[in-house]
């Protein structure tokens, strides 16, 4: 008996130790006067966001709007401390002046267990910096102008699609539809493949494109287990099969480079860059340029480009459909510049189409894809005007969806409003009042590439097509605890008719 009072002594003195362990950090923000949710051991204060009740970007709304007399929010991410900026001054300095304080993204980066997380998004700040630099004049206006046409056919190839579905008179899933478009331009922008997605519904590109953003109980456990406990998770990586993504995305790769070097092929394109990277390895100092460093780069291209655009596009005909006096008036734009250029579709065209930036920018500002910024400080910090120090590794939160849905930002936020983007009422907000592309140094390095794609494709279903509600369109709109990019639950199902010209 005595032998068992002593272990279970043993016991409960270690889950005392680690309960301490865990909670020990938790006067952290206390003793800087920072305010903040009360956190609890294992968890922090994201245990709902963990357990998938809600998603990461709606618990920091809450917060941010909780704290609204706040201009900074403590909380911990498990044991972690990390603080939501509301103050949009302090926002400009973390992501611009003090940018060199603040250029790493705090991402775990583990090279061997999950080689496809060593991508310019993820990358620590050494690795990051050179790459960035080398691979920028992708998307240059010049290089995005060359790729134009590329687009193009893919939009094009969308209206004929489109035709078809409208012959069914079937509800339309907005964002598959739109993600198999994408898909495309990706693939012949980026890697000069034609992957057929929205030919062929099974395309092997949009499954395995489906697979990266698809957040199953297996996928959502193994990516707890590499932010929380990376050692563990590269000791798993020994027992545990090669990611189906990682597999794939090398063999795509390098079965390009390999035909491109022996048929003499070059196009201006993301492969092609690579492809010099390659060639001339001197360019990127004290970087190790290996085939999966370059492999992960496509990844992320491929990743990225695809379901960002393809989740805009579906937000943006989901309020068509409930707006459709904006959506007439959009698409008079779009009809009454077809006749002024005699139906030819430039670079400079779309640009000039102001209604169509509005209501890009307008959705994106409602709908960003990503909620969140997220800033690793590289040594110890002093907010500016503040008290406030955080130490080296502490993280910074930036919570863009909660900003772009203030009622003191944006009036009425909840509706609708392209108008918000005419000159005079952006001049009148904080320049870091609408930050879906990021700002600063780290943003998003293919946000050109983005609009102009995403913009193609809302041309081509809007101008002679109509998106209306119907029995299984979700209204009202709520948020998926699940997904890594913004969508809503049941996803966005919406009627398409042909429109008389």
């Amino acid at each position: 008996m005595a032998d068992y009072l002593q272990i279970l002594g043993v016991l409960v003195a270690l889950v005392l130790a680690l309960y301490y362990y865990l909670g020990s950090s938790f006067d952290y923000w206390k003793s800087r006067g920072v305010v903040g949710p009360k956190p609890i051991p294992i968890f922090g204060n994201i245990k709902d966001v963990l357990l998938r009740k809600i998603s990461m970007g709606d618990y920091v709304t809450q917060l941010y709007n909780e704290y609204n007399n706040e201009n900074m929010i403590g909380i911990f991410a498990r044991a972690n401390p990390a603080v939501i900026l509301r103050d949009m001054d302090l926002i400009k300095d973390v992501l611009i002046k003090d940018f060199s304080t603040f250029d790493d993204r705090g991402m775990v980066v583990l090279d061997k267990a999950n080689p496809m997380s060593m991508n310019l998004f993820n990358l620590e700040a050494e690795r990051w910096r050179p790459l960035r630099m080398r691979l920028s004049p992708v998307f240059t206006s010049g290089k995005l102008k060359d790729m134009f046409p590329l687009i193009l056919e893919c939009a094009e190839h969308l209206e004929q699609c489109l035709d078809k579905i409208a012959e069914k008179s079937e509800p339309m899933n907005c964002n598959e539809t739109a993600a198999r478009y994408t898909t495309d331009v990706i693939g012949s922008c980026a890697f000069g493949i034609n992957m057929n997605a929205l030919e062929n519904e099974r395309s092997e590109f949009r499954r395995i494109g489906r697979k990266i953003f698809d957040q199953d109980f297996k996928s959502a456990v193994l990516h707890t287990i590499q932010e929380t406990a990376p050692r563990l998770y590269s000791l798993l990586s020994y027992v545990l099969p090669p990611s189906e993504l990682s597999t794939f995305m090398t063999k795509v790769v390098s079965d390009t480079i390999k035909y491109r070097e022996e048929n003499n092929v070059v196009r201006p394109d993301f492969i092609n860059m690579l492809m010099e990277l390659k060639k001339h390895p001197d360019k990127l100092e004290n970087i190790d340029l290996t085939d999966t460093l370059l492999t992960a780069q496509a990844f992320v291209f491929f990743a990225a480009g695809f379901e960002t655009s393809s989740t805009t596009i579906g937000h943006a005909l989901y309020e068509m459909a409930l707006n459709p006096t904006i959506q007439d008036k959009l698409r008079r734009e779009l009809r009454e510049s077809s006749a002024k250029n005699n139906g030819n579709l430039t670079y400079n065209v779309v640009k000039e189409m102001k209604y169509l930036d509005n209501v890009f920018k307008e959705t994106l500002r409602k709908y960003p894809p990503g909620t969140l910024l997220q800033r690793q400080c590289n040594s110890n910090y002093t907010f500016s005007g503040t008290k406030v120090t955080i130490t080296k590794g502490s993280r910074v939160i930036i919570p863009l969806y909660a900003i772009q849905k203030d009622p003191n930002v944006y009036q009425n936020p909840d509706v609708f409003d392209p108008e918000r983007f005419n000159g005079d009422a952006v001049a009148a907000r904080h320049p870091m009042s609408f930050l879906p592309f990021g700002d600063g140094p780290r943003n998003c390095i293919g946000a050109r590439f983005a609009i102009y794609q995403t913009k193609l494709g809302l041309i081509k279903m809007l101008q002679n097509f109509r998106v209306d509600v119907c029995e299984k369109t979700v209204i009202p709109y709520v948020n998926n605890p699940t997904t890594r990019v913004l969508a809503p639950i049941g996803g966005i199902h919406l009627k398409i008719s042909k429109v008389q010209k």
